[in-house]
């Protein structure tokens, strides 16, 4: 749930360091390390304090969107000159919209299909990947085959938090490009009922995220043809809030496939197997 902080960590980072340096490869890294640095802060609270990981999900969160704020303050609406152009595919991006869907993009976007197949087959295909779904599943008999179910939580962690600083950092770096407050504007929350809608998979999450995604860039259509565009705006939230509202019971959970350690601290000494 600390996602939308990571993020706005991300933009703003990689706003400031792009804007200093005029290097948007720096910018990128630079919001990779806010990100994960973030993400670290939440693995240490909710693994090694065994805290409770909606409470400091949502800490986080808060945190980011203030701290974001205070750093972006003096750059806000400040245009980025170095920009991250366009690469068009040959021949698939000429494809009747399909192509210009997906292969008349940003190097980021490609990026982005490589990640989702290397994420499937490392989950599906790999022993790295058993070792993963089995901390998520149970977390004892995990440790009982060896696995180190602490570094393989913090590693996952750290991990999805400098992809979602990358996610924030395609937004003030390539999207806009430029720093708003507040710019993710509740995708964190969006990215997270994602992965509950595609029952944790790399590549339904994939194609999730283009229906969102295509749900908001309909809005600029439908004001071209006289229509409120505020009305498109609201589904994905609203799904947002069903989708997170069903996970929220454990019978639920237990019914959409999610992870039966999910959000349950370890505690080796209580190891049942």
């Amino acid at each position: 749930l600390g996602v939308e902080g990571m993020m706005i960590m991300g933009a703003v980072s990689g706003f400031i360091v792009t804007m200093f340096t005029g290097s948007p490869a720096i910018g990128l890294l630079a919001a990779l390390v806010a990100g994960g640095l973030l993400a670290l802060l939440h693995a240490f609270i909710s693994i090694s304090l065994r805290g409770n990981q909606v409470v400091s999900g949502l800490a986080l969160t808060m945190i980011g969107l203030g701290l974001s704020a205070l750093m972006g303050r003096g750059v806000v609406g400040v245009p980025l000159k170095a920009k991250v152009g366009g690469l068009s595919i040959p021949l698939l991006s000429n494809i009747p919209i399909i192509g210009t869907i997906f292969f008349k993009q940003n190097p980021l976007v490609y990026f982005s299909y490589a990640l989702v197949a290397l994420s499937w087959f490392i989950l599906y295909k790999t022993k790295l990947g058993i070792a993963i779904r089995a901390v998520g599943e149970n977390p004892s008999a995990a440790d009982a085959m060896g696995v180190n179910v602490y570094l393989i939580r913090y590693a996952c962690v750290v991990f999805g938090g400098i992809l979602a600083g990358l996610a924030g950092a395609y937004l003030s770096i390539v999207y806009i490009p430029a720093w708003v407050e507040g710019m993710t504007a509740g995708r964190g929350w969006i990215a997270v009922a994602l992965v509950i809608f595609a029952l944790w998979d790399p590549i339904r999450a994939m194609l999730g995220a283009y229906l969102f995604g295509g749900l908001e860039a309909a809005q600029f259509t439908l004001q071209a043809i006289g229509i409120n565009p505020s009305i498109l705006g609201t589904f994905p939230y609203l799904a947002t809030i069903a989708v997170l509202t069903l996970s929220a019971s454990e019978t639920m959970r237990k019914r959409i496939g999610a992870p039966s350690a999910l959000c349950k601290p370890y505690i080796r000494e209580e190891r049942t197997i």
